[in-house]
């Protein structure tokens, strides 16, 4: 079965074809950097690294580029209420951003452009748009794209141009002279901009957002490149501007595919600050979250609907990732890990249609998770055979390279904890059962599981 995908552009589902063979060239819209990213955010970053994951799993080549928005209203805004320097602001988020994504385990993209290194690239684009007559300077010295010359505008969105005029702002950009619809290229320089600004042939000034992307993404991967992803959010205007800018430069198609996350909502109802549930990766790790907690939260459900986040649904998370630890720790002590003859089950190409099928996450975990179930019965009743045991192995380990919901570490035992563990072994040998049970509370405290089996003892971790 060929990978298939719903292309955001076309509204529907096609089959996956990349440009170059065996290279998929994907762009991500990365963080704006005048904040901590929060769990919205991450609802799509953890999309995005599936995605990527499972086209790296079937053979692709992939190179990824993210960008890091480190210019616009909301990092100046935040540069001047601190009364700090612009790039002390973005960097120090930058930052924040690169710790969150790996404690989340993301694959990190080959390169995180900034758009403050990109200006150059950014105004060349604006003066074609110029020369083209699909963009005109007010008299200040600011830019606009002029929609009404591009006539395929807002198709990504479906948003008709002359629509426009009855729909609220639905950006921070400030809308041209000539049109409502019109959108900044260049910002011309404001004195609340302070030291922000750059030269250019029509005057000081700053890039406008939209712009930004165009020039980063066109740079790192060309003219016409493979995925775009993004949230819904993004679609339009963002996306829909993008693309209005890069096809007006080129004369061409800008990307193939479009790939939209849609919203992640908390507990039912949407984030707010108002209500206090805008969650940062900080606020969730002293709540108790793990990084495959929340991964399995996110990604238990398709990409394309909403998903609930809950603090309420942590424990059942928690339980499902503990069996996952557990199997895996399980098909370790059996040395599952260390045959060599196996070929991968027949479930493997259940749970691989289901993620070729525009990555049905829901339906690739309930396959793999029944299988498990049926593995750890087999064992339990001893009628596994090494064979068996080396295909298990096999199909958890890419199972994990796809979801990455078991944390290896986890599962090393600390030497304090083997020395109480075979402390309790020697007092069972001896039928020491208090002192036995003592130990095994001690572990429990230290937090490790001890289950005694007809093998013996099992040691375990809490999660």
């Amino acid at each position: 079965m060929s990978f298939k995908v719903y292309n955001s552009l076309n509204k529907k589902i096609e089959i996956f074809k990349p440009i170059n063979d065996r290279k998929v060239l994907l762009y991500t819209c990365g963080p704006t950097v005048y904040d901590y990213a929060h769990i919205g955010n991450f609802r799509t970053f953890i999309f995005e690294d599936l995605l990527k994951r499972w086209l790296m799993h079937s053979g692709y080549e992939v190179k990824h580029i993210m960008n890091i928005t480190d210019v616009d209203d909301k990092t100046i805004e935040k540069a001047r209420r601190k009364k700090e320097s612009l790039s002390s602001i973005t960097e120090k988020y930058t930052e924040e951003f690169l710790r969150d994504i790996k404690w989340l385990k993301l694959i990190p993209a080959n390169f995180f452009p900034k758009a403050t290194n990109y200006i150059k690239e950014m105004i060349e684009l604006i003066k074609i748009l110029l020369d083209k007559n699909l963009a005109y300077i007010d008299d200040k010295g600011s830019v606009y794209y002029n929609v009404a010359g591009y006539s395929d505008y807002g198709k990504l969105g479906n948003v008709k141009p002359d629509n426009l005029q009855k729909r609220k702002r639905i950006s921070d950009d400030e809308y041209g002279k000539n049109s409502i619809q019109d959108f900044a290229l260049w910002k011309s320089y404001k004195k609340i901009d302070g030291d922000v600004y750059w030269d250019s042939p029509w005057g000081k000034g700053r890039p406008g957002w939209h712009i930004e992307c165009s020039a980063m993404s066109m740079a790192e991967l060309g003219e016409h490149f493979d995925i775009h992803c993004g949230g819904v959010d993004n679609m339009f205007p963002h996306h829909d501007n993008e693309i209005a800018q890069s096809e007006g430069v080129t004369g061409r198609p800008f990307v193939n595919y479009w790939m939209h996350s849609e919203f992640l909502l908390i507990d039912g109802g949407k984030m707010s600050k108002s209500l206090g549930n805008v969650f940062k990766i900080e606020d969730l790790k002293k709540m108790g979250f793990s990084p495959e907690s929340i991964r399995f939260q996110l990604l238990s459900a398709h990409y394309r609907t909403k998903v609930i986040f809950s603090e309420s649904k942590k424990k059942e998370s928690d339980k499902v990732i503990k069996k996952f630890l557990n199997f895996y720790n399980l098909l370790k002590e059996l040395s599952a890990d260390t045959v060599n003859n196996w070929t991968l089950p027949k479930e493997y190409n259940n749970f691989k249609e289901k993620m070729d099928n525009d990555l049905d996450t829901p339906g690739a975990i309930s396959v793999f998770f029944s299988w498990m179930k049926d593995i750890s019965k087999e064992i339990k009743n001893g009628k596994i055979t090494k064979v068996k045991l080396g295909s298990a192995w096999a199909f958890l380990s890419i199972f994990n390279l796809i979801f990455d919901f078991i944390d290896e570490e986890k599962l090393s035992v600390p030497k304090e904890i083997k020395i109480i563990f075979d402390e309790r072994r020697v007092a069972r040998e001896e039928k020491n059962w208090t002192l036995s049970d003592d130990l095994r509370e001690k572990l429990f405290n230290l937090g490790w599981n001890v289950e005694d089996t007809k093998k013996g003892q099992k040691l375990l971790k809490n999660n």
